[in-house]
């Protein structure tokens, strides 16, 4: 269920380790305000991943405009929605009589095929590491901004983090191929060079993670979702409908965010792990309803 746009790539600042003691207390992201800050684009998106991808059937605008309604999407910006995604080829729309209705095109099919792997395996199965780091060494003068700017956008979007300027990292020697392609992609392959190795003794691992990713951050983001969908219990279809596409809509964001680390590097009882075990789990749950309260939707409009 991706969205067609460049993703978030995760933050590579190099925070301190963070004393537990004396944390300031983490601030409480509104419900409300998530909400209503969320395009309606990429509600849609995620609408259409959840719903309309496992069916080959089209989908009338008004259904769409309704359903987008649900989750607090104007009807204006549902139809600009609509109209955005159709002139960047993932929808096609079918006028019959007065109405419209939409299906996938290929390229959207195959775009939200792959945003829906990605999504649901995310978080089921913790990576097994050896011990081995992928070190990459590339500079870009401090003049070639926007270069440098892509640089950092396409090694965090890859799970690399930074403990100082020019040397990136990764617990995944299998990255090196990837790596390889976006520095010869930007024209940087002459400069770099890359190693494999075990850490050595001069200094420590744990300082080197938390220079290279901001996973205190990224807690907060987990522990947020956790805080968010815990105690959230839909009754009925359409609430389920909306807690469902909620869902999977704040969990899509964590694969372009969590670079993946192994348990190794984690802090004890890491908030992913949390997260990802109650997203499956409300998933699971929470689908059936959802699924018929859509079904319920579609043979309504075809009889109207």
């Amino acid at each position: 269920m991706a969205e067609p746009a460049t993703p978030v790539a995760f933050g590579h600042r190099a925070p301190q380790p963070r004393d537990p003691r004396a944390a300031a207390p983490r601030p409480t992201v509104s419900r409300r305000r998530e909400v209503s800050h969320a395009s309606a684009r990429s509600l849609l998106m995620t609408v259409l991943g959840e719903y309309v991808l496992p069916r080959d059937r089209p989908v009338w605008t008004s259904m769409l405009v309704d359903v987008l309604g649900v989750l607090d999407v104007e009807e204006k910006s549902a139809r600009q929605a609509l109209a955005r995604s159709s002139a960047e080829g993932w929808l096609v729309s079918e006028r019959v009589g007065r109405r419209v209705r939409w299906s996938l095109t290929p390229p959207g099919r195959r775009l939200l095929t792959e945003g829906a792997e990605r999504i649901y395996e995310f978080g089921r199965a913790g990576l097994s590491w050896d011990g081995r780091w992928l070190m990459l060494i590339v500079s870009v003068p401090e003049a070639k901004r926007d270069l440098r700017h892509r640089l950092r956008t396409r090694l965090t979007w890859a799970g690399f983090g930074s403990p100082v300027a020019g040397v990136w990292v990764s617990p995944d020697p299998s990255r090196q191929r990837e790596a390889q392609q976006i520095v010869a992609e930007l024209g940087l392959d002459a400069q770099a060079m890359s190693f494999t190795a075990a850490y050595g003794e001069v200094g420590e691992q744990e300082s080197m993670v938390a220079r290279s990713w901001d996973l205190s951050e990224l807690t907060d983001r987990y522990e947020d979702f956790i805080d968010r969908f815990t105690g959230l219990r839909p009754a009925g279809g359409r609430p389920a409908l909306r807690a469902q596409t909620e869902l999977v809509h704040e969990w899509r964001r964590f694969p372009f965010l969590d670079p993946r680390l192994p348990a190794e590097l984690l802090p004890t009882e890491w908030s992913g792990a949390k997260a990802a075990e109650l997203f499956h789990r409300k998933h699971v749950d929470w689908r059936p309803e959802a699924q018929r309260y859509w079904d319920g939707l579609l043979e309504k409009e075809e009889k109207a």
